[in-house]
C-alpha cells in the first residue's frame, strides 16, 4: 500500500469513529426516552412496497404500554387489529371473521419488535452495526440525488440511524432506518428485507404517559369468529 493510501486511511478513521460515537449517542437517547415512558399513543401511516413498484398504504392509531404491549387499530382502508399482549400476538380482520394467534417469540412480523418501545429498547442487540446517515451530519448533502431516500429525514432537525443486521439475521432484514426527532421520539422506521421488500412506518402526534385501559391490551374474540392458533401449528411437522 502506498504512503498516500495509508495517510488517507488514517485521516478517514477519526471520521468513521466519530460518526459511530454520534450514532450510539442518538441511539442511547432514544432508548433512555422510551425506557422512562410507561405508556404512549401515536397516529401512524404504514406503507408496503415489493419489487420497487406498487405501494399499499394503511393508517390508524397505535398504543404502547410497558411491559412490551401494543395495540395497532387500523382505520383505513380496512378495519383490522394487530395486538401484542406481552405473551401472544393477535391479528384480527372483522370482515374475514377470523383471528390468528401466535407467540411473541415465534412472530416474524416487523410490528412485533416495535414492542420494544414499550419496554427496554436496545438497538445494539438488534443491529450488527449502527451508524448515522451522512445526510443527517452534512446538511449540504440533503439536496443530493445520490443519497438513499430512506436516509433523508422527513423533517429538519431529525436524525436517521442506519442499522445493519447481524450475520445470523441477514435473512430477516437487510437494513433498518430509524428516524429520531428533536424530542428523542421515533418519527419513522423503514425496514428493507431480502427480495426487494420495504415496509415503512411513520408516526406523529405522540402522547406519552397517558392512561390506557388495561382491556385495550387483551383480545376477546367476538362470537362466531374462528381462531387460527399459529403457535400450535408452528410446532407441528409438515
Amino acid at each position: 500500500m502506498s504512503f498516500t493510501l495509508v495517510l488517507l486511511s488514517l485521516m478517514a478513521f477519526p471520521f468513521f469513529s466519530a460518526q459511530t460515537t454520534i450514532a450510539h449517542d442518538v441511539a442511547h437517547r432514544l432508548e433512555a426516552h422510551y425506557h422512562h415512558t410507561r405508556s404512549m399513543s401515536a397516529v401512524f401511516l404504514e406503507a408496503y412496497r415489493s419489487g420497487g413498484v406498487g405501494i399499499r398504504a394503511e393508517s390508524g392509531k397505535v398504543y404502547f404500554s410497558q411491559p412490551g404491549r401494543m395495540r395497532w387499530d387500523y382505520d383505513s382502508p380496512e378495519k383490522k387489529l394487530f395486538l401484542v399482549d406481552g405473551k401472544n400476538v393477535w391479528y384480527y380482520v372483522p370482515a374475514d371473521h377470523t383471528a390468528s394467534r401466535t407467540s411473541v417469540k415465534q412472530s416474524s412480523d416487523w410490528r412485533t419488535p416495535l414492542a420494544l418501545l414499550a419496554g427496554k429498547v436496545n438497538l445494539e442487540k438488534l443491529c450488527g452495526s449502527l451508524k448515522l446517515a451522512p445526510v443527517a451530519e452534512q446538511p449540504a448533502l440533503r439536496a443530493s440525488n445520490s443519497i438513499d431516500a430512506a436516509e433523508r429525514a422527513t423533517e429538519v432537525g431529525n436524525e436517521v440511524l442506519v442499522c445493519q443486521p447481524r450475520k445470523e439475521d441477514r435473512d430477516a432484514f437487510s437494513e433498518v432506518f430509524f428516524e429520531v426527532n428533536a424530542h428523542d421520539q421515533l418519527a419513522r422506521v423503514t425496514i428493507r428485507q431480502p427480495g426487494d421488500i420495504e415496509t415503512e412506518f411513520r408516526f406523529g402526534d405522540w402522547r406519552e404517559n397517558i392512561p390506557i385501559a388495561e382491556s385495550e391490551f387483551h383480545f376477546e374474540p367476538p362470537s362466531g369468529v374462528a381462531i387460527v392458533d399459529d403457535t400450535s401449528l408452528a410446532g407441528k411437522s409438515p
